[in-house]
C-alpha cells in the first residue's frame, strides 16, 4: 500500500499507466485509417499529417495549465474533467464528415488527452521517494508502452469490420473506460494544505524561473531529443510500414511491437535496477543503447535501397530500449526540482517535448519519410544531441 493512501502500488500503476495511454492510443489507432480517411474526407498525405500537428499543438498548448490547475485544485478533479472533454471530442471525431470538422475534434482531443501522463507523473511523485518511486514510474511506463504496439492493431482490426468512424468510437468507449476506474479507484494524493494557489503572475513567475534554470533547460531538452529520435519513426509510421517496407494496412503490428517490446523491457530493467544501479550510469546505458541503434540504423540503411523486416526494425527496437532507462532517471530529476510545483515542473517538461513532436509530425517528418536513410540520419540527429546536453547538464552539475 502507498503509505498516506488507500491504494496499492499495482492499483496506482494500473490506473495511471491507463490515463497515459490516451495520448498513444489517439495517435496510432489512427494510423491503419490515414488512406481511408483522406479518400472519405477528400484531402492528401500532407493534410492527414496535419490531424497529428494540430493534435500535438493542442496537446502541447494546454500542457502548460494541466499540472499547475492540479497543483491548485487537486489531481482527481482536473483528471476526471479531462477525461469527459476527451471522450466528447472523441465522439465529435467520429461524427465528422469534413476535414474542417475533423481538425477542430482533434485540437480538443489534444487539450485534453494529456492530463493523464503529466498530472500522472505528478501524482507517482506525491506518493512515493526515491528508489521506489523510480519503480513506480518504470511500472506505469510499461503499461504505457503497451499502448503503441497494440493502437494500431486495434486500428487495423476495426477497420476489418468498420470504417474510420469505428476507431473514434473505440476511444470514446475507452475514455468512458478510464473515468469510471479514475473515479471509483483512485484517491487525491495532492491534499489542500499542500496546494499552491493559482495565479497568471505567479504561473508565469514559475515558468519563467524554470526556464532559466540551466539544469531544468538541459534535462529537459536532454530527454526530449532523446525522445525525437524514436517520435520521428512512429510520425513517420504510415509512410515508414506501407511505403518503405511495402506492408499493408493491418500490419503496422511489425514496427510497433518489436519497438514497444524494446522499451517495456527497458521499462522493466529500469525498475528492476533501482537501488542497485546508481541513475547516472543507468542513464549511461541507455544512451550507450541508443548510439549503438543510431550507428547500425544510418549503416543498414546506407547499404540498402529497399529496407526490410527484421533488419529495419531493429534500431528502433534498441533505441526505445534506451530511451526507457533514461525517461524515469530524467523526469524524476525534474520534479524533484521542485517539489511544491511538481505539476508545474512536469507541465513545462511536456510542453517542451511536445512543441517539439508537433514540429516533427508536422513540419520533419513530410521531408525525410521518402527514405529510409534521411530518416535514420535525422533520427541519429536527434541522439547525438540529446547525449551532448547530458553531458553537458553534468558538467554543469559537477560545477
Amino acid at each position: 500500500m502507498i503509505p498516506h493512501l488507500s491504494i496499492s502500488r499495482a492499483r496506482l500503476a494500473f490506473i495511471l499507466g491507463g490515463l497515459a495511454m490516451f495520448g498513444p492510443f489517439s495517435i496510432d489507432t489512427v494510423f491503419p485509417a490515414f488512406p481511408a480517411m483522406a479518400a472519405d474526407l477528400d484531402v492528401g498525405k500532407v493534410a492527414m499529417q496535419q490531424t497529428i500537428s494540430v493534435y500535438l499543438v493542442g496537446y502541447a498548448a494546454m500542457s502548460l495549465f494541466h499540472g499547475p490547475i492540479s497543483d491548485a485544485i487537486g489531481r482527481k478533479k482536473v483528471l476526471l474533467a479531462g477525461i469527459v472533454v476527451f471522450t466528447l471530442a472523441s465522439v465529435g471525431a467520429a461524427l465528422a464528415t469534413d476535414m474542417a470538422t475533423m481538425l477542430v475534434y482533434r485540437a480538443l482531443q489534444g487539450l485534453s488527452a494529456g492530463v493523464g501522463l503529466i498530472v500522472g507523473r505528478a501524482i507517482v511523485r506525491d506518493c512515493l521517494q526515491g528508489d521506489d518511486a523510480q519503480r513506480l514510474m518504470s511500472q506505469i511506463s510499461m503499461i504505457f508502452g503497451i499502448a503503441p504496439a497494440i493502437a494500431p492493431v486495434i486500428g487495423g482490426w476495426i477497420l476489418g469490420f468498420s470504417d474510420w468512424h469505428g476507431i473514434f468510437w473505440f476511444l470514446a468507449g475507452f475514455g468512458v473506460l478510464l473515468l469510471v476506474l479514475t473515479a471509483w479507484g483512485l484517491p487525491e494524493s495532492h491534499p489542500p494544505e499542500q496546494r499552491v494557489p493559482l495565479h497568471p503572475v505567479t504561473l508565469a513567475r514559475d515558468y519563467g524561473g524554470m526556464l532559466s534554470n540551466r539544469s531544468f533547460r538541459l534535462l529537459t531538452l536532454a530527454g526530449t531529443a532523446n525522445f525525437g529520435a524514436l517520435f520521428l519513426y512512429i510520425a513517420s509510421a504510415p509512410a515508414f510500414v506501407m511505403d518503405l517496407l511495402g506492408l499493408g494496412e493491418q500490419d503496422f503490428v511489425w514496427f510497433f511491437a518489436p519497438t514497444i517490446g524494446g522499451m517495456m523491457l527497458g521499462a522493466f530493467a529500469s525498475g528492476r535496477a533501482a537501488g542497485r544501479v546508481s541513475g547516472r550510469r543507468l542513464v549511461e546505458w541507455g544512451f550507450l543503447c541508443c548510439g549503438v541503434a543510431a550507428a547500425y540504423n544510418v549503416g543498414y540503411n546506407a547499404l540498402t535501397d529497399s529496407p526490410t523486416l527484421p533488419w529495419a526494425v531493429l534500431p528502433t527496437a534498441l533505441g526505445a530500449f534506451g530511451i526507457a532507462l533514461v525517461f524515469p532517471i530524467v523526469t524524476l530529476s525534474i520534479l524533484d526540482m521542485y517539489p511544491r510545483q511538481r505539476g508545474s515542473a512536469s507541465s513545462m517538461q511536456a510542453f517542451v517535448g511536445l512543441v517539439s513532436n508537433a514540429a516533427i509530425a508536422g513540419l520533419l517528418s513530410p521531408l525525410v519519410s521518402h527514405s529510409g536513410l534521411a530518416l535514420a540520419i535525422t533520427a541519429a540527429t536527434f541522439t547525438a544531441v540529446a547525449y551532448a546536453l547530458w553531458r553537458w547538464y553534468l558538467a554543469h552539475s559537477a560545477r
